[in-house]
């Protein structure tokens, strides 16, 4: 056994299995993995790291499988599956993971590979565990995978309030506890228990708060859509043998030696270390913005990125098209007992509908460019986009954003 002292969770246990993978370069590796990526630009206390989350996470699932009276080796499975949940993620964390993705067919949670070979798949097998059946957990299948990766996870459990933690923000502070105790089934579904509406509405309220401030802040989005265009570039760049499959394996160190030392990465490189980011020549509302563009490919971004280059006259390198997915809301699907019958939260909450009417007044299209260009490439975005927003706009909306913005990040 193994007591590890936690900044959120005070104390954690760990033996079984789960205390013979904790040392295993697999898991290890997390230590040099950031859980936020490149938000500590915001938030200089958020380098917090996927191994500590993953211990919370571990101990999270110990509780619920404790309440849900759960033993054996189903019990085995599942705490093992909490503890490795993160070791299929890359540098910096979801950054580059669309373009990982792209290359190899793989998420993070796509860990069968993984999970088979080297010494973690020595030691599930040394303490009677299939690995195949563990990564079934870690993408969320069957009964306890849900436990794992859901609506009612263990993993946002922790994250939500680990991430508030280290970044300072009031805003992710949920009831874990309760939340852990309320688990049950109900056909073979994992919901709350009668009378825990609100419990389940935290969990919404906490993401839809986060969201905008930490994980969507708009200096976090630059730099994150900066890190992208690096990892892009250098997994072209002739010089070097990195491809998707390697990237995937890296830490955060390793990212940064790679983007330091190929020459066409280098300038990214320096201005991400030197925190000179892009600045945003447009930052457009969803209602503005025509679906054509929402739903466009990657290969069609890159291309309106080409046209609003060759509009503004300037090198193509210079743009950085930002287009996120149309908002979702997961946490609306999860299920409560209400009155004997299971339902899922969206259908039972009055908040679901201000929280996605929310969701979609914050979403915003980005252009981003170095400071000097941006006048030059908002009008030209503008026109190549079909953005129903005129030149003046951008610049007093952007001006404004950005005054705030230094505002509250200095």
């Amino acid at each position: 056994m193994k007591i590890i002292k936690d900044s959120v969770h005070d104390h954690i246990q760990v033996d079984g299995v789960a205390r013979d993978l904790l040392d295993t370069p697999e898991l290890q590796r997390l230590r040099n993995v950031s859980q936020l990526g490149t938000v500590s630009l915001v938030y200089p206390s958020a380098n917090h790291t996927r191994f500590e989350h993953s211990l919370g996470v571990y101990h999270l699932a110990c509780e619920a499988l404790e309440h849900l009276s759960v033993e054996g080796t189903r019990a085995e499975r599942v705490r093992a599956a909490a503890l490795l949940h993160d070791v299929g993620h890359g540098p910096f964390s979801h950054n580059l993971e669309s373009l990982t993705h792209r290359r190899t067919g793989r998420y993070h949670d796509d860990v069968h590979e993984l999970l088979t070979d080297g010494a973690v798949g020595d030691v599930l097998r040394d303490n009677d565990l299939e690995p195949a059946a563990v990564a079934d957990l870690i993408a969320g299948e069957g009964r306890f995978g849900q436990l794992v990766s859901g609506e009612l996870d263990v993993d946002r459990m922790d994250y939500l309030v680990r991430d508030a933690h280290h970044t300072g923000v009031p805003y992710g502070t949920i009831d874990h506890g309760r939340l852990v105790r309320e688990l049950t089934f109900a056909d073979g579904e994992l919901v709350l228990a009668e009378g825990n509406v609100q419990t389940a509405e935290s969990l919404l309220v906490a993401r839809a708060l986060m969201n905008p401030t930490v994980y969507s802040h708009g200096v976090a989005r630059i730099s994150k859509a900066m890190l992208r265009r690096a990892g892009e570039r250098l997994l072209e760049a002739a010089t070097t043998d990195i491809d998707a499959e390697t990237l995937q394996r890296m830490d955060d160190h390793d990212l940064i030696v790679a983007l330091r030392s190929c020459e066409s990465t280098t300038e990214f490189s320096r201005r991400l270390d030197h925190r000179d980011l892009f600045k945003r020549a447009v930052w457009a509302e969803i209602d503005d913005v025509p679906g054509g563009v929402i739903e466009a490919s990657h290969e069609t971004i890159r291309e309106f990125e080409r046209e609003i280059a060759d509009r503004a006259d300037v090198d193509p390198t210079q743009v950085i098209l930002d287009v996120p997915s149309r908002p979702s809301m997961t946490e609306s699907t999860t299920r409560v007992m209400v009155n004997g019958d299971v339902r899922q939260l969206g259908q039972q909450s009055p908040l679901v509908e201000a929280l996605r009417a929310a969701q979609y007044s914050q979403w915003r299209l980005g252009v981003y460019t170095p400071s000097a260009l941006r006048d030059r490439l908002g009008r030209a975005a503008v026109d190549v986009l079909g953005l129903d927003i005129d030149g003046a706009l951008v610049s007093e909306v952007r001006n404004g954003l950005d005054a705030t913005l230094d505002q509250f990040v200095e």
